[in-house]
């Protein structure tokens, strides 16, 4: 295993804050098990396991088997004993044997290109995933579950505004790529309607952007592109004027927000989960990475929404609510070192996809 990740792992599992004996001989069914979340999740609480002999169980429902043994490949001797795979999709889910304490439920579209060029698969895997998973949650009477939300619900604050859980934006349903913020809204008020009808105890983590060991290497999003011209020692050149700003979350802050939310939330609460000493403007970030690297930022500025990706925003999330929890964002990262941890991870496999 990664040293980089190995080293984030433990310092997951030596958390305090987080109530580990509530995990004991349970079973988490995690959905969106091969993402990145999804992946530092259960990574995470399978060291955790056996460091602290929880003898629980992780049930990672992923869509291809290959890709998830593939994925999961340094968790190998966990298989069958400690984590197993359920193949299938969250729209059909096949049939869960078995008891069910905890669910995770992150599997979503995450391309800003797929929200334009597909907004009803996107759409329908958010709205049909989130039902089936709420349903499985009502019929195993869960003691917790989390749905992974996003910041996009908040649409566009206002620069220099503190954005807290209840300051959900606007959106018209007649833009392609809202499909991704309108159905994470209305899954939001599905797990409230489950909590409120049904006693399903959902909870909500709106999710700041997340990166970490684990990316792709060509991983689409900023971040992974800041980290290629980083490695490569390539000019970064935006197709924006990089205005945009917001905070960004360390994927082992992610899992421990997660873990926090999940075992000590509120149910039909929401809690926002960044790191707020990480925010910035793009175009700040790609000055850091690129004095770091030697290199040059550039600018080829094209239309705004051309590529798919929302225009001018200022996320700057308050997590006081998260923190209240006893939530603490571990290690102090820079943005820079955080890329540079995030690279340490990339397997060459992954860079010759």
């Amino acid at each position: 295993m990664d040293k980089t990740f190995s080293e984030d792992l433990a310092f997951i599992s030596k958390a305090e804050f987080i109530p580990w004996e509530q995990l004991r001989d349970k079973t988490i069914f995690v959905t969106g098990a091969t993402g990145l979340v999804g992946y530092s999740l259960i990574s995470a609480l399978l060291y955790a396991n056996e460091r602290r002999s929880l003898g629980l169980h992780v049930l990672a429902l992923v869509r291809d088997i290959d890709r998830a043994h593939s994925r999961f490949e340094e968790q190998k001797d966990c298989f069958g004993r400690s984590l197993s795979f359920v193949s299938g999709s969250v729209e059909r889910l096949p049939e869960i044997q078995g008891p069910v304490d905890y669910i995770v439920h992150g599997a979503s579209q995450t391309s800003s290109k797929a929200f334009v060029e597909q907004p009803v698969e996107t759409i329908r895997t958010a709205i049909d995933g989130t039902i089936s998973i709420l349903e499985l949650a009502r019929e195993k009477q869960v003691k917790g579950f989390v749905y992974l939300s996003s910041m996009e619900v908040y649409g566009y604050p206002e620069k220099g505004h503190k954005v807290t859980e209840s300051d959900i934006g606007t959106f018209s349903p007649l833009e392609l790529r809202n499909s991704y913020p309108l159905s994470k809204v209305q899954c939001e008020s599905l797990c409230y309607a489950y909590g409120r009808e049904y006693g399903v105890p959902a909870k909500i983590v709106r999710l700041t952007q997340t990166f970490g060991p684990g990316v792709n290497y060509n991983d689409g999003r900023i971040f992974a592109y800041f980290g290629r011209c980083m490695r490569e020692k390539q000019d970064i050149v935006l197709k924006t004027r990089g205005e945009t700003e917001r905070s960004y979350l360390y994927t082992r802050d992610a899992a421990t927000a997660i873990l926090t939310v999940l075992l000590k939330g509120e149910p039909g609460q929401v809690y926002n989960a960044a790191d707020e000493d990480t925010y910035c403007s793009i175009a700040e970030m790609a000055r850091k990475i690129a004095d770091r690297a030697g290199v040059n930022v550039r600018f080829d500025i094209q239309p705004e929404g051309s590529n798919g990706f929302p225009n001018t925003l200022y996320m700057d999330l308050d997590t006081s609510k998260l923190k209240s929890l006893g939530w603490i964002v571990g290690g102090g990262y820079d943005l820079v070192t955080m890329i540079e941890r995030m690279l340490s991870g990339v397997r060459v496999s992954e860079k010759e996809m």
